[in-house]
């Protein structure tokens, strides 16, 4: 396993980052790792492949996902100072709080939110501390300077190592990043979005923004919700159980994602290696990329992935 420096920070991490969106039993389709045996052997495998970070976020499965996460880890022979683990604030914590009938500040970037979801991050994690916490989304109403003070405080408290952020524009980042030089507050230092293959948009003008800023690239969903694992192929249905098939996410131009599988799958033949292997290879060669999250329900599956 190889390890980079995570944009402008001093921070390393691992070029593969495990993701847990599957642990859980309540977010979309996606979580169904529910047993603590079953997610302790998949991040234990991570760990002995050199893996040292770890992405979860408050919202998947309502903070189940991180509280299987830390119980796995806590179960590892790893140290706490060992691994390095990122969540997410932003998502709806209740019901209520998602279908906006009560709840109220439950769910965004206020102050209010950011200090209560990293506190329950922090029980639920088992930690007393979070190495990467990220912004989950934009929100509309919070003005974005009690959102940036909110954050470092967060961090000056000791609560928080990092900032990073996640699925923000352009302009936003900026004013965001802004507002921190101006204050003496802390910068984001990531950015995690959706980059594959098939996936391409991120190009446009996020990575030119990632580099000149010092944001190290964190893409979630590499092999595009399964499109790129080999399984799905022009012409036939998709395979029966596969995530993709039920839940078809993210979007993809089916047409020229085929054409890239087609492609991918000759090029593995011959080098011996496996469609995801190379999907992820290429991403792991993409400007301003420093690691890649993978995210995976079968230890054969993470097997492939790490190579």
């Amino acid at each position: 396993m190889q390890y980079r420096q995570l944009g402008r920070s001093g921070l390393k991490v691992s070029e593969l980052c495990f993701g847990t969106m599957t642990f859980g039993d309540a977010f979309y389709t996606i979580g169904e790792i529910t047993e603590q045996q079953a997610a302790d052997r998949l991040v234990h495998a991570a760990l002995d492949a050199g893996v040292n970070f770890f992405d979860t976020a408050d919202v998947y499965s309502r903070g189940q996902s991180e509280e299987i996460l830390g119980q796995s880890l806590a179960n590892s022979s790893a140290s706490r100072d060992e691994v390095v683990i990122a969540t997410k604030v932003r998502g709806s914590m209740s019901d209520a709080a998602a279908e906006g009938t009560g709840d109220v500040n439950n769910v965004g970037l206020s102050r209010k939110h950011i200090m209560q979801g990293v506190e329950g991050s922090l029980r639920r994690l088992g930690t007393d501390y979070i190495d990467l916490y990220q912004v989950h989304g934009w929100d509309p109403v919070t003005p974005v300077e009690e959102t940036m003070r909110a954050l470092a405080d967060v961090v000056r408290d000791g609560k928080v190592r990092y900032l990073g952020v996640s699925n923000w524009a352009v302009r936003q980042i900026m004013k965001a990043n802004a507002l921190a030089d101006a204050n003496g507050w802390p910068r984001f230092v990531s950015l995690q979005a959706y980059y594959s293959l098939v996936g391409r948009d991120l190009e446009h003008e996020l990575v030119d923004l990632a580099v000149e800023e010092g944001l190290g690239i964190l893409p979630w969903s590499p092999l595009a919700g399964g499109f790129l694992t080999g399984k799905f192929r022009r012409g036939q249905e998709g395979p029966e159980g596969a995530r993709r098939t039920d839940f078809d996410f993210p979007p993809v131009d089916t047409e020229t994602g085929f054409d890239a599988v087609e492609a991918l799958d000759e090029m593995a033949q011959a080098k011996g290696v496996t469609i995801p292997q190379l999907a992820l290879g290429w991403l792991l060669q993409r400007r301003g990329v420093t690691s890649v999250i993978i995210g995976t329900k079968k230890p054969e599956q993470l097997a492939d992935n790490l190579g």
